[in-house]
């Protein structure tokens, strides 16, 4: 990696070993910032405040060795990333303002794509990690994960059957808290149906009864003026002597037609005369019609306007505002099709509720069937552990899990009771400790030292190391408050996981430094950064130098050199 103005460190490069690499230095001169820019580079936090002062921004590279065809390697191509001879180029810039940018390959990607590659790549292990191991929540996951397929396919096929439940319970709920608003909304609907099917209305018949009603208001000045017009037009049987449009324009016509023949021009003339003379019959003869059709019946009247008032009743309710009978028709189909589904409401109801039910029994099989599959992972899992812890110092220690569940009527039946449930179960799952004979287990938040509970982080993880390993794994500080014999066996065990993996180390302990086969050293220069020159691999002398100052914050001593020496020595003798 090559850090530049990230923190204390100003420009530095990093080279880390294929097996074991311990990064050593003084208290406070950086190593943690080369567990960050790790952090950085595989999509953690970007926080603005670790930018060097000064600096506009702060930048990570890293040069990742991947395999081709590996998940990393085929989903950086998938971005579009290009591997260079089977090696990854990683980096990320974090600005002073909080802005942040990533790349792969070259090629610019969002930075949770950096995390995705992490998955495969590097598992990161501090202080904050052993924090979250001490969480219930974190122990199922962590059992989980070991356990692989075989909780796997139980748990898929639970959390669908979860998922589903928790939707037709909502929608169930809904319904039946809502019945009261519903029933009363039916009822609302039903009554403004039976007043609307009562009055019967018709499209347009509004308009047909406006009509009729205007004409029946004024049937007797209707009759007079159709019949005055009939006489002007077709004469007065009672005045014989009367003169009348018909026969004026009759006897125009004759005398035109006696001439047409020498003028053409009169002759249309002659033509039209004939056709108003065929249109004024025609008017007359309507007239005539009319007038004795002519309904002045007030019953009639008295009807139409009652049925007027119906319908007016009607439109003022459900009618909006002046849209008329059109308006009721159309919220009568509308509020019609709204009843159905508030009547149908009773059966989706009992529908959901079987659906509940059924689902509530289904989930209780897949939940039995993960506890079952938890518990004999858990068993494997524990003996690991143990097994590992033994090999740490603590031979006698035991680990084991409790798994658990808890009361709740409101539940699912497991087993023979009826036990609360979650997304992930009706399990509790704790991580038990009992660190020597005769001691009972309890939580390892409880039971557990920090030493002590630094070696169960580090045997949980080379366990995890057997069964879903990861290239890299990076430890800062895992071996906090653990000395002495302890702190060799530590040593002696990463060595071990080194074997088949790239280990990083951040420690304080010279028992553990002693048995990598890479030792960096950390140094800040006068004015307080890390430079190039900060970055050391450190041999031969130089490193007994950096191990005696470890051991007794001298470097010239001579026993704490001799110790030193002898770390080495037993580092060596274990192959390292």
């Amino acid at each position: 990696m090559r850090i530049r103005s990230l923190g204390v460190i100003d420009d530095a490069v990093v080279e880390l070993s294929p097996g074991f690499t311990a990064v050593t230095g003084e208290t406070g001169a950086g190593k943690t910032m080369v567990v960050t820019s790790l952090g950085l580079l595989l999509g953690g936090r970007a926080d603005p405040a670790l930018v060097r002062i000064g600096a506009k921004s702060a930048v990570v590279e890293g040069r990742i060795s991947v395999s081709p065809g590996a998940p990393a390697a085929l989903r950086a191509e998938e971005a579009g990333a290009e591997l260079d001879d089977g090696t990854l180029l990683i980096s990320r810039t974090v600005s002073a303002e909080g802005r942040s940018r990533a790349h792969i390959g070259g090629r610019s990607v969002p930075v949770g794509m950096l995390s995705e590659l992490a998955d495969e790549l590097v598992a990161v292990h501090g202080q904050t990690d052993q924090q979250g191991l001490l969480r219930p929540a974190r122990q199922r996951e962590a059992l989980d994960r070991y356990a692989g397929d075989a909780v796997t396919g139980p748990h898929a096929k639970y959390a669908a059957a979860y998922r589903r439940l928790r939707a037709v319970s909502v929608e169930l709920d809904e319904l039946t808290t809502r019945a009261r608003e519903r029933a009363q909304e039916a009822d609302l609907l039903r009554f403004g149906l039976g007043e609307i099917e009562g009055v019967e209305p018709r499209a347009g018949e509004d308009v047909e009864l406006a009509a009729e009603a205007e004409r029946l208001g004024h049937a007797e000045a209707l009759a007079s003026a159709a019949s005055v017009a009939h006489a002007a037009l077709a004469g007065n049987p009672e005045d014989p002597e009367g003169v009348d449009a018909t026969t004026l324009v009759a006897g125009a016509g004759r005398a035109l037609d006696a001439v047409r023949s020498h003028d053409p021009a009169l002759a249309a003339l002659a033509d039209r005369m004939g056709e108003i003379s065929i249109l004024l019959g025609d008017v007359a003869g309507e007239l005539a019609g009319y007038a004795d059709n002519l309904d002045a019946d007030p019953l009639r009247l008295a009807a139409v306007e009652e049925r007027r008032a119906a319908l007016t009743a009607l439109t003022r309710k459900y009618g909006g505002h002046g849209e008329g009978i059109a308006a009721v028709l159309a919220w009568s189909e509308q509020s019609a099709e709204r009843l159905t589904e508030l009547e149908g409401d009773d059966d989706r109801i009992g529908e959901l509720a079987a659906e509940r039910d059924a689902l509530r029994s289904e989930l209780s099989g897949l939940a039995q069937a993960l506890t079952d599959a938890r518990t004999e992972a858990a068993a494997r899992f524990a003996e690991s552990v143990t097994e590992e812890l033994a090999s740490l110092a603590m031979p006698h220690a035991r680990v084991s899990f409790e798994i658990r569940q808890s009361e709740d009527p409101e539940g699912v039946e497991v087993g023979g009771r009826t036990v609360a449930y979650g997304p992930s179960g009706v399990d509790e799952v704790e991580l038990l400790l009992a660190p020597h004979p005769g001691a009972p287990p309890r939580p390892i938040a409880k039971g557990a030292s920090g030493g002590e509970l630094s070696r169960v982080m580090l045997a949980v993880e080379v366990v995890f190391a057997g069964t879903d390993p990861v290239p890299t794994y990076l430890f800062d500080e895992v071996d906090a408050g653990v000395g002495g014999k302890a702190a060799v066996e530590i040593g002696r065990r990463l060595a071990k996981l080194a074997k088949t993996a790239q280990v990083v180390v951040v420690t304080h302990l010279p028992q553990v430094a002693a048995f990598a086969d890479r030792q960096l050293l950390v140094e800040k220069t006068n004015d307080g950064s890390v430079t190039r020159s900060g970055v050391t691999v450190l041999e031969g002398e130089d490193r007994v130098r950096e191990l005696s100052r470890m051991l007794a914050g001298q470097e010239d001593s001579q026993t704490a050199r001799a110790h030193a020496e002898e770390l080495l020595a037993t580092a060596r003798a274990d192959g390292r």
